[in-house]
């Protein structure tokens, strides 16, 4: 499946174990084949530093523990926390999507 025109999907591995899991588990080339961009362990947006800032009006859905106004940009924009599954499945529809609208058979949550 391929992430949905719309939607600028940024993985951030927790921590280079799981960055050289991923790596090991050809991970990391199905997110790329998907057209996702894969960074190195870093905070990236969800501290509002770099990498997937937010713009006014924009929307995010994040997979990080933490959400206050600005966390991730600008003081317009819309920050959803939600789980890895509900994150993949709405990358590809564009919206928040629960997993079973995508997965068939049992929903990996």
């Amino acid at each position: 499946r391929k992430v949905a025109p719309s939607v600028r999907l940024i993985v951030f591995p927790a921590t280079q174990e799981v960055y050289r899991q991923a790596l090991d588990e050809g991970l990391i080339n199905v997110f790329i084949e998907a057209e996702a961009a894969f960074s190195t362990p870093t905070c990236g947006p969800c501290l509002g530093g770099h990498m997937g800032v937010l713009a006014a009006g924009e929307t995010a859905l994040a997979t990080t523990n933490r959400n206050f106004r600005t966390r991730m940009g600008h003081a317009e924009s819309e920050v959803y926390l939600c789980n890895p599954a509900v994150a993949a499945a709405s990358a590809v529809t564009g919206r928040i999507t629960h997993p079973r609208e995508v997965v068939d058979g049992p929903t990996p949550v």
